[in-house]
């Protein structure tokens, strides 16, 4: 199983070089998690920049994979993993929920480089 961070789905739906990256993980949604806070933080970005019906077309695509919410073991191992890492809460929620699901976690995100269980991308 797999888990795209919201970094990776923002470049992935926006088309660029670094997204493409990503395509062949988004073909097999049957094995993409995607936890409710990636939904916020993706949703919340595209209304931004661009507008509501954009932006909830642009998160049907996230409704085909498995959604995910927070369940008490899950916060109890994003606290953890916030005190071990130093990670901001929506980040320890996201490696928590990969964790939990044996997934690894694709991601932009430079906070997260270096962790077990994570593919960074420098997004050059």
């Amino acid at each position: 199983m797999n888990i795209l961070d919201s970094s990776a789905w923002l470049e992935y739906f926006c088309g660029s070089k670094t997204g493409e990256q990503f395509a062949k993980i988004v073909k097999s949604p049957a094995t993409l998690i995607v936890p409710t806070i990636i939904i916020y933080e993706v949703f919340k970005k595209l209304l931004v920049e661009t507008n509501e019906k954009t932006a909830l077309e642009t998160i049907g695509q996230l409704k085909q994979c498995k959604i995910i919410g927070m369940d008490l073991n899950i916060a109890l191992l994003a606290a953890q993993i916030s005190q071990k890492h130093k990670l901001p809460m929506a980040d320890s929620i996201i490696l928590a929920s990969a964790r939990s699901h044996n997934a690894t976690l694709f991601t932009l995100d430079s906070d997260f480089k270096n962790i077990e269980g994570v593919k960074y991308f420098s997004g050059n």
